[in-house]
C-alpha cells in the first residue's frame, strides 16, 4: 500500500539542484526545478552510479559513472550511455536499457513529500 513520506522545507533545495534522501531504508534523488520538484532512485539502473552526485539539466539527470541520462518527468531512458560503437552494442546486450523509477511529489504547506509503495 502506498503511503507518503516528507521530506524536508521546500525552501531546503534550490532551484536546479539535486540531493539524496534516505526513506525507509530506500536512498531517493530529490530534484527541484523551478517551483516543480522530482523524485527518482538515487541509483542508476545501468551501474549503479550515485545519480546526486550526477549532473542535472532541466528535468534531465546524468549519471556520473557512464553518462547514462534519464528524463526525471517520467524515468524515460535520454541516453543509455556515453559508450559508442561495439562497447555501446556489447553494453546494450549486457544490461538494457530500463527507466529510472520515479515517485510522486506533493508540496504541503512548504514541505516535500514522496510517495512510496
Amino acid at each position: 500500500m502506498s503511503h507518503w513520506i516528507e521530506t524536508g522545507a521546500a525552501d531546503d533545495l534550490a532551484d536546479g539542484t539535486m540531493k539524496a534522501v534516505a526513506a525507509e531504508g530506500m536512498e531517493l534523488l530529490l530534484a527541484r526545478v523551478g517551483d516543480s520538484f522530482y523524485a527518482a532512485d538515487a541509483h542508476c539502473p545501468h551501474m549503479g552510479g550515485f545519480l546526486p552526485n550526477g549532473h542535472l539539466d532541466g528535468t534531465i539527470v546524468t549519471c556520473p559513472r557512464h553518462g547514462s541520462r534519464f528524463d526525471l518527468t517520467s524515468g524515460k531512458v535520454i541516453r543509455w550511455t556515453n559508450w559508442t560503437g561495439v562497447k555501446l552494442a556489447v553494453g546494450k546486450l549486457l544490461r538494457s536499457p530500463r527507466p529510472l523509477r520515479t515517485y510522486p511529489v506533493r508540496l504541503d504547506e512548504g514541505k516535500v513529500w514522496i510517495e512510496l509503495g
